[in-house]
């Protein structure tokens, strides 16, 4: 059974734009950004900054996750499942993508130190994907109105017996100048919509949740990546 986050079916319409981009538009760019292969100077900073962001959040996951179930909740080519399951996770990794879902299915390692994932394409909101211990949604959410993300993670907190870990863009008049000057980059270099959010009046929502309530929080910028790392915690 699939949750959509919105009242007005904008969740809905944003993943399936999503979907449309990285199984249409962008699976090659996508693919060598996520590897070693050389990139543009552009992408080269967007690379960076995830990789950065990628170890903030498993920073905050337990160093050791055996018996532990983990959501990976937008996988994209999975490297962030794979650092999960090393440490002992039973991982689920999904993501609206099949075709990037193909990508981390080949590049999973045969030997996960004692840990599995679990491949799927889909939608995270998916009821069916069962409970976890701790869900980590990596620059997944970003491409989502504000309303949805906060109805994504709260539904996704009721799901969970520890933490819901998650990224949002957060508005400055610097990444806004940045994300104008975004759509004068070749097509390549392109990032799909990014809806950044008022991280204010977003964590007061937040801190209104009586199940989830925020914990830490991380930046990190560099070039022309900007995210800012949230978790939730269970009450």
């Amino acid at each position: 059974m699939t949750l959509t986050a919105g009242n007005d079916g904008s969740y809905v319409r944003a993943r399936t734009r999503l979907e449309a981009y990285f199984d249409r538009t962008a699976l090659d760019a996508w693919a060598q950004l996520t590897s070693d292969a050389p990139v543009s100077k552009i992408r080269a900073t967007v690379r960076a900054g995830r990789d950065r962001m990628r170890a903030t959040l498993l920073s905050w996951l337990p160093a050791d996750l055996t018996g532990k179930r983990v959501l990976d909740a937008g996988c994209g080519t999975g490297a962030l499942a794979v650092e999960a399951a090393r440490r002992g996770a039973e991982v689920v990794a999904v993501d609206v993508s099949a075709s990037l879902i193909g990508i981390a299915r080949e590049r999973a390692p045969a030997d996960l130190n004692g840990g599995s994932i679990t491949f799927l394409a889909g939608d995270m909101m998916d009821r069916d994907l069962g409970l976890f211990d701790h869900v980590v949604a990596m620059d997944s959410l970003i491409h989502y109105a504000t309303p949805d993300i906060v109805a994504a993670v709260r539904g996704l907190g009721r799901r969970t017996t520890g933490s819901v870990i998650f990224t949002v863009t957060p508005r400055t008049p610097p990444l806004m100048l940045m994300l104008a000057m975004g759509k004068l980059f070749p097509r390549a270099d392109r990032a799909p919509a990014i809806a950044p959010v008022d991280l204010a009046a977003f964590t007061r929502t937040l801190a209104a949740d009586p199940v989830m309530r925020p914990a830490r929080m991380e930046r990190v910028s560099g070039g022309f990546y900007t995210s800012q790392a949230v978790e939730l915690l269970r009450c």
